[in-house]
């Protein structure tokens, strides 16, 4: 039941039982596309299996053969990376739809290619800051341009820089510094990053951008207590990897689970990712007494679950330490009010960069039509869904954008049983 491309909308009839079965969730898209990066950037073959298969990790792969790496995809959840260590610079524009994780990280990566690269992206990913990375750069001695702060970005690609120190401010996205991490490696000499603030969105990322790197061979060390590291010289070779499932497509099943009083079997425990979205499992298990305030900053992915399960909660829920989610694939603040307060005006409120859910149990049951624009975000897609599952005459707009992290969500649900209507 997949759905077709550029259909207008997909309505959910309410389900009147607990959701059961189970689901075999897509790869982490957040370890994939480090993955694919260091496999591009290290010598030798590496072979990655259980990656996710999405419209941004295809990007990715793209990107790497448009710049001398052989990329292979034998099934479904595999790819084959070939590489010597060197990128050379892409005969065009790499062209990277509105993939903000490849972006920064190639925006980075681009400093190894032997020629200037071009990197842009489609009108959402035009929107979306770049320039505290190319600031950075620029203290690495390496020439990069972003006129308007977004993409298209222009680096000089020069086979390489001589390393050294920088400072970034990682406070809008932690995957300014993991760009710079990654590519520090490859660097002809140390390399330190250190961040300007300790505070940063989602922390956890970083974490798993070090584990990456030290899997692929890199030395990298944390200098004392400050949040800063030292990266050696070493370059990359190549391992196989298998990447874990993503948590963040974990949390809609999670909170379907909550709403409907189900069992879902997603062949992993919550306790077992390593990812930061997974911290979301403890608050959906306490609905429908969720908490009064739910700091965000370090589950920014899953606060689309979170915000559209908290209009079921008993109680009012407000989300602080957001305000990243304004520079996501769309204004995600903005998006979730807007889509809440179409199902029950009032539902919803935003606050500075803070949003407040009022929660309505008496929501469950009710005919509520309206049409939820999900601005292209594949996050806001899945997450409205969930209200769907509850509440009569909810059309979910553009189903088919859930491709850019994961184009098997709809199946899903239908596999559990929910009846879905496409071209509603």
């Amino acid at each position: 039941m997949t759905a077709p491309a550029r259909i207008d909308g997909v309505r959910l009839t309410p389900v009147t039982a607990p959701l059961t079965g189970s689901v075999r969730l897509p790869g982490s898209k957040s370890i994939t596309n480090r993955a694919l990066l260091l496999a591009g950037l290290a010598r030798g073959t590496s072979r990655l299996t259980g990656a996710l298969k999405s419209d941004d990790t295809a990007h990715m792969a793209a990107a790497l053969r448009d710049m001398g790496v052989s990329v292979e995809e034998p099934d479904e959840t595999s790819f084959v990376v070939s590489g010597s260590g060197r990128l050379t610079a892409p005969q065009r524009s790499l062209f990277l739809g509105n993939a903000g994780t490849a972006t920064r990280f190639l925006t980075a990566a681009a400093a190894l290619a032997d020629g200037a690269v071009v990197l842009d992206g489609d009108a959402n990913m035009r929107k979306r800051p770049i320039a505290p990375l190319v600031e950075a750069l620029a203290q690495l001695g390496i020439e990069a341009a972003a006129p308007t702060g977004c993409p298209p970005v222009v680096v000089a690609g020069k086979g390489g820089f001589e390393g050294g120190k920088v400072v970034i401010d990682a406070r809008l996205s932690s995957q300014y510094a993991s760009a710079l991490l990654m590519t520090g490696a490859c660097a002809r000499g140390p390399v330190e990053v250190e961040l300007a603030h300790a505070e940063i969105g989602a922390a956890g990322y970083i974490d798993l951008t070090l584990a990456a790197m030290r899997r692929f061979g890199a030395q990298v060390e944390q200098l004392g207590n400050r949040p800063a590291w030292r990266i050696e010289p070493t370059g990359y070779s190549a391992a196989d990897v298998f990447i874990e499932p993503d948590a963040s497509a974990a949390t809609y099943l999670w909170a379907a689970e909550a709403l409907t009083g189900g069992r879902i079997d997603l062949g992993m425990s919550a306790e077992a990712f390593s990812q930061p979205d997974a911290k979301a499992w403890a608050v959906i298990c306490a609905f429908p007494r969720m908490p009064a305030v739910i700091e965000g900053s370090q589950m920014q992915d899953a606060i689309p679950t979170l915000a559209v399960l908290a209009a079921y909660n008993e109680t009012p829920v407000r989300f602080t330490g957001i305000s990243g989610l304004r520079v996501k694939e769309c204004d995600r603040i903005l998006a979730l009010s807007q889509g809440l307060n179409a199902i029950r005006p009032g539902l919803a409120r935003e606050e500075g960069d803070e949003l407040v859910v009022e929660g309505d149990p008496a929501l469950a049951g009710q005919e509520r039509p309206c049409r939820i624009d999900t601005f292209d975000d594949h996050r806001i897609a899945m997450a409205f869904a969930l209200a769907g599952l509850k509440t009569a005459g909810i059309v979910i707009q553009d189903p088919d954008c859930v491709a850019k992290t994961y184009p098997g969500y709809w199946d899903a649900l239908a596999a559990l049983g929910v009846e879905l209507t496409f071209g509603a």
